[in-house]
């Protein structure tokens, strides 16, 4: 038998036995409700935010502690005839703005978990001012 015959039958039988599963979580048999409901700890989410500002406080002190340094050996490096004042330069640029992004996102957690935690707390008492106020008018009827 031929290399081509051996390759060819091969092949064959390698496709005969192909078959496709799909790995997948299975479905929910019931409603798809569950018992668990949603709910806002205050708590928690201060903590959260607190974390997110202390994370953006450090992160200021920290992450611009190389900034000068770092600079300045990229311009020397560069007037000084090195080629690698130009990549020290990128890493500089490179490192000050993955620090932006961090500090942004930090600022965003801590400022929407902060609002969040304001707008849940007026929320309730909007809800709180209702139920009072139904009951008050019940008595009138």
């Amino acid at each position: 038998m031929s290399f081509d015959d051996e390759w060819a039958t091969a092949r064959t039988s390698a496709t005969a036995n192909v078959s496709t599963r799909l790995n997948q979580v299975p479905g929910d048999p019931g409603g798809g409700g569950s018992s668990v409901d949603l709910s806002v700890n205050q708590d928690k989410l201060g903590s959260i935010g607190s974390a997110a500002y202390e994370l953006y406080d450090r992160l200021t002190a920290d992450g611009n502690h190389a900034r000068a340094s770092t600079s300045d050996a990229a311009t020397m490096l560069t007037v000084s005839g090195f080629l690698t004042g130009a990549a020290m330069r990128t890493v500089h640029d490179t490192w000050n703005s993955q620090l932006q992004t961090l500090l942004d996102a930090c600022a965003n957690i801590s400022n929407h978990l902060d609002y969040s935690a304001a707008s849940h707390a007026k929320e309730e008492e909007k809800i709180q001012a209702a139920l009072a106020a139904s009951r008050i008018n019940e008595y009138f009827k």
